[in-house]
């Protein structure tokens, strides 16, 4: 990547832009976008509000809702391997532009992992932001040569150290793609937008623009990290509510498929510095980050608007599933998410309780009613003859007394 954006092996994501200079410059230059951004808002964001009571739930895909990131830079050889474990059938990958030399490696480790459906997440630089005919050139080469049908164009869009200084950058970025589409690849799916974190604002401008271009669903970049737990809100909206939001507004875009993808998200690990993507202050400890996981799925999967969660990522010291800084070790998170696909992966979604912070999730497998309960607050539970208790990794609870709280249990009900 060239100066001044310069690539942080550690955390998976560029350094802080250390040129204020250019950095002021660039947002001059764009001044305009940044203008039509603010007043896109102001019209689409309220009206998005009052209609959300009249977006209709769609049914969900379970096979392919619980996605995994994975990269062709951690373990590459024990990706498979843990995949199958796992259980996990969709996969996403990440391409960099400025790593074109990589695509037949990158290829060779798609096809390793043998997943049923394959989301290519497309990472730009300035080089190709500001050379259209260099990134019509590379897209081509990326469409021809990774056997994937979803391709993401462009990532976390909304922060200046990943390239982009304005929508508007982003819209002509986006609109490359997709003409190429259209006259090479009829074929594929891109998904776009890529906005990061709860700042819809960014997302309405990608959403209603005069851009000659259209999305085949909608990929966002939802952490609630900085929130804590994933029930808690901000700014009086709960991950359940800002999933709705951005339903709505997909649904009222003349611009794309009602299709939404979580593309990345996760919570970063304590004592994992330097390769947490955060400081200290928003990490949390391992128990913690396996508990957030599971119910940050359960509840994008409750909402039956969101097409597929990928979780960010398969191996990583600072914020996976797995750590590999000395060998390899399995986090609580890897067996407490193998538990939840156990139980969900194919799956009908029933409903959702929420009572005083007891949620109880229902579904049905295999002509099995499934019921998953987690509380805010410690309560107790009588464990009966009807049902068998699962704990959050996968062990049967034998205790007279079911403990409800942070760490979700499944209930299996018996024939």
């Amino acid at each position: 990547m060239k100066k001044p954006f310069v690539w942080d092996d550690f955390s998976d994501q560029p350094f802080q832009l250390k040129d204020k200079n250019f950095k002021k410059m660039m947002r001059k230059r764009e001044l305009f976008s940044i203008i039509k951004t603010s007043l896109t808002a102001l019209v689409v964001l309220p009206i998005s509000v009052l209609m959300m009571p009249f977006v209709k739930r769609k049914t969900v895909d379970a096979q392919n809702f619980f996605a995994m990131s994975v990269n062709l830079d951690k373990e590459p050889s024990l990706t498979q391997e843990f995949l199958e474990d796992l259980g996990v059938e969709h996969i996403l990958v990440r391409c960099k532009l400025w790593e074109m030399e990589k695509l037949r490696e990158l290829n060779d480790f798609i096809l390793a992992c043998n997943a049923k459906e394959v989301t290519v997440n497309i990472l730009q630089d300035r080089e190709h932001i500001d050379d259209p005919k260099l990134l019509e050139d590379d897209l081509r080469k990326i469409f021809t040569g990774l056997q994937a049908q979803r391709f993401q164009i462009g990532s976390t869009i909304n922060r200046a150290k990943w390239g982009f200084f304005s929508v508007d950058e982003y819209n002509r970025f986006f609109e490359t793609a997709y003409k190429l589409k259209q006259k090479e690849f009829p074929n594929i799916e891109l998904i776009g937008s890529g906005v990061i974190d709860f700042e819809y604002h960014f997302t309405a401008h990608t959403l209603f623009n005069f851009f000659d271009y259209r999305y085949d669903g909608i990929a966002s970049l939802l952490y609630v990290d900085r929130r804590g737990a994933p029930e808690n809100t901000q700014m009086g909206f709960s991950l359940l509510d800002k999933i709705a939001w951005l339903s709505t507004l997909i649904w009222l875009s003349p611009k794309s498929k009602n299709r939404l993808y979580i593309t990345e998200t996760n919570w970063p690990i304590s004592n994992t510095a330097p390769y947490a993507p955060t400081s200290e202050y928003e990490c949390v400890d391992e128990e913690s980050y396996a508990n957030y996981l599971i119910r940050y799925y359960l509840l994008a999967f409750a909402s039956q608007q969101v097409d597929a969660v990928c979780w960010h990522q398969l191996i990583a010291p600072g914020y996976g599933l797995i750590d590999n800084r000395q060998g390899v070790r399995k986090r609580s998170a890897f067996y407490a998410f193998k538990t939840l696909l156990f139980f969900l992966k194919s799956s009908q979604f029933l409903r959702l309780d929420i009572k005083r912070g007891y949620h109880i999730l229902q579904c049905l497998k295999d002509e099995k009613l499934i019921q998953i309960h987690w509380s805010l607050e410690k309560r107790a539970l009588k464990n009966e003859d009807y049902f068998i208790a699962y704990s959050r990794d996968g062990e049967v609870i034998t205790d007279d007394e079911i403990i409800i709280f942070d760490k979700p249990v499944y209930l299996q009900i018996k024939d």
